[in-house]
Order: structure tokens, then sequence, then C-alpha cells
């Protein structure tokens, strides 16, 4: 590779495929360009599994490239079907806004506005798909799609060969992506649309809309979808998501969550979720054992979303807890009244309600197995009702197995 950025998207594994690789390295070896991502704006927060598109801008500021975020006001309207075995819930307009101001704080937290040659461009696709005339839409844009070629693209074949409903709402979904490429190729002079390999589909389109009417080169590059070490998809689940926003996974539990990853998935997610040098993690994982490359995973991917006074926070509530076997205010903090407590309540309610297990019969199975605790003490009566006593000056930490542990106040 020429480029620098390619170099590095090369060595931290995050090349998955690229419409015409050599021309782009070429042209971004002697220039700085635009390059966009385009995040729908389903939650009021991103989760996990947004996490490697955005290290990949901030890789894009890093060799002077600027980067344009993509927030899909308009495309959230309708639903990517790409990876989705039904159709989503479509939400207000009044929702989506919400939702978009709230994830732009969290790239506010995560990019670099300071240089600003490489200052990231906020967009939001509402402003030209709100207000397009649906005749003329069809006429000039319409027209340079054939359903031949979109039904053999996975998002749209997988959906029919699983024989589940794929609304027409959601199939017009890649023409309208197509048209956000063109869009910010005109207003934006953007050359390059980065994404997903389950995008590749409907970002290959808005490469063949530019030349088509444009006359103009535009490129597709695609990062490989991130599954761990079992198998399973990163973040993906609505249960349990790993959610960026600290009011929703506080700085510990995203700590945690990265210290408590697969050994096989360490070297991987150093290269993929840290800043941390290629040559060093090289190093690193050659002289560190396995928890302490951990621990360091965790205090950086923790410091870059966080900051460097949460990570260390982070990084001591662990430390209290399970080297010293603290009560530490850091952790996972639920509130419960005096008074509730002086008219009693179940234990097993209280877990189910505090959504720390599923339900009853999850809690009853666990502290049968002995992994249930109330400050370091197994509980062995599932019919439990809480008393004062259990209280240390107001606190009492609930452990569920090894891992995690929660702090009930007194209020």
């Amino acid at each position: 590779m020429k480029s620098t950025f390619l170099k590095e998207m090369q060595e931290r594994g995050y090349l998955n495929q690229c419409t015409d690789l050599d021309k782009l390295d070429s042209i971004i070896s002697k220039k700085s360009i635009p390059a966009y991502i385009g995040f729908d704006c389903t939650a009021n927060s991103l989760h996990v599994g947004s996490l490697l598109q955005i290290m990949i801008l901030r890789l894009l500021q890093k060799h002077g490239h600027k980067p344009i975020v993509l927030l899909g006001g308009g495309t959230t309207l309708i639903g990517d079907p790409s990876g989705k075995d039904a159709t989503r819930k479509v939400l207000s307009q009044q929702e989506i806004k919400k939702n978009i101001l709230s994830i732009k704080k969290l790239f506010e937290k995560l990019l670099n506005f300071k240089n600003k040659s490489t200052k990231p461009v906020f967009v939001d696709n509402y402003s030209w798909l709100g207000k397009l005339n649906y005749i003329d839409f069809l006429r000039n844009i319409g027209s340079q799609f054939t359903l031949n070629k979109m039904l053999t693209f996975d998002s749209v074949k997988s959906r029919l060969e699983r024989e589940q409903s794929l609304s027409y709402m959601e199939f017009n979904y890649m023409i309208l992506q197509a048209f956000d490429f063109y869009k910010l190729y005109e207003k934006e002079k953007c050359l390059l649309q980065l994404g997903g390999s389950d995008q590749w589909g409907n970002i290959v389109n808005g490469v063949d809309l530019i030349r088509r009417i444009l006359k103009k080169d535009a490129f597709g590059l695609t990062s490989p979808l991130i599954t761990l070490s079992t198998g399973a998809k990163m973040g993906k689940t609505e249960k349990g998501a790993v959610w960026l926003d600290e009011k929703l996974f506080s700085p510990y539990e995203y700590w945690q969550f990265w210290r408590n990853s697969d050994d096989r998935d360490v070297e991987k997610f150093l290269k993929f979720f840290t800043d941390i040098e290629i040559d060093k993690i090289q190093n690193l994982t050659e002289k560190k054992d396995i928890n302490e490359l951990k621990a360091i995973l965790a205090n950086e991917t923790t410091r870059i979303l966080h900051g460097d006074k949460k990570s260390l926070k982070a990084e001591k509530t662990a430390h209290d807890i399970f080297k010293l076997g603290k009560i530490n205010e850091n952790l996972p903090t639920i509130n419960i009244s005096k008074k509730d407590i002086e008219t009693g309540i179940n234990f097993l309610e209280l877990l189910v309600n505090a959504n720390i297990m599923k339900s009853k019969g999850e809690v009853r199975r666990a502290i049968k197995n002995n992994g249930v605790k109330i400050n370091d003490k197994l509980v062995g009566d599932e019919n439990k009702i809480l008393e004062l006593s259990d209280f240390k000056k107001e606190n009492m930490k609930v452990s569920f197995g090894k891992k995690k542990h929660f702090l009930f106040k007194i209020t």
C-alpha cells in the first residue's frame, strides 16, 4: 500500500473489500479526501457493534483525511434490511431527531475537532430525502437500478430465501443509500463510502450511481463483520447490548465487558478497538500474560470512550472488588428505599425487577448452584426476605457469579 491510511487499515484487520483498491490507494496517497460512514438512529445511543466503524473514522483523521458522519434521519424512517430477519420498528420523526442529538454527542467525545482540515462533518440525510419528489426520483434515480441486480444482494436475497417478509419500503433502502453517496459526492466531494461487509451491496450501488450520472469515480470499502470467538455477532442483540452512552452502560460495566473478553479475541480486539500502534501490540502480546493484556484492552477502550479518569476509576473498582473484596461505590448502583426494606422485599423479586436476572427461575437455579452472594456470603435461601442487617453503611453488594457485581444503596 502507498497510502498510510490503507496500510494501517490492512495491518489492523479493518480491510475487507474495496471496489478498486489500487486506484483508491493511488489517489489517497497523494491527497486528503472526504470519506463517510452512515449510522441509522434507531436508538438514543450506538452500541459496541458500531465501534469498529467509529475507530475507522478515527484512523481517517489520524492519516489526514476528513470524516463525514451521516446520521440517517431519513433512512431511519425506512429501516435497513441488511442482516435483519424482520422489519424494524418504524420510529417517529421526533424520536429520530432526539436520537440524532444524543448520538452526535457520542461522536463529539470520540472524534477530533481540533484540526480544521480533518474536523468531522455531520450530515442528516433527511435534509435531501425529506424533499424528494417521488415521480422525479423514480425517473432520475430509480431508472438507474434493475430489479434483476437488486435481487442478487444479500440483504434482499437472504430474507427472500428464508421466506421472511420484506416490505417494499425496506426494498427501497438500498436506492436511498446509493442516493446518499451521490448527494455527498455533489455536496462534499466525498470520494469514499465505508461500512461493514453487510453494506457491500448498498455501497456498490452508490459507486455505480455516481459513475452513471456524474461520470466520476467513487469508491467503496468495507470492514469485516466482527464475530466473537463463540461465533456470535458483536453488540447485535438488543437484550444486554453494550451501549456507548454511559447513562445506559456505565464506564465500569464497559471496562468489565472488555476485561471479560475471550482469550482468543484479545489480540484482535487490541488491534481493532485501541489506538495502540501495531508494533507495540505485537511486543505486548509477546511479553505480557493474557490477564495483563485484558486489563490493557479494558483500560484503553474505556479511556477512548470515557476518558482517563473514568478508565482509572473503573480499573480501581475492579481491583477493590476482585483483589481486596471491598464494596466500591462505582459499581452499577440500584437505589432502594429504607421503607421498602422495612416492609419486606423478596430477594428473588428484587433481582428480577432490577434486571439483574431475567426470571425468578434463573435466580433459584443460581442460588441452588451457589452462584449468588450478598456481601461475599452465599445466599442459601431462595425465599430470603431482605433486612436492614444485610446492608453495611447503607450499602449491599450483590454478586452473581464471579464477574457480575451490583451495589444496592439505601436512599
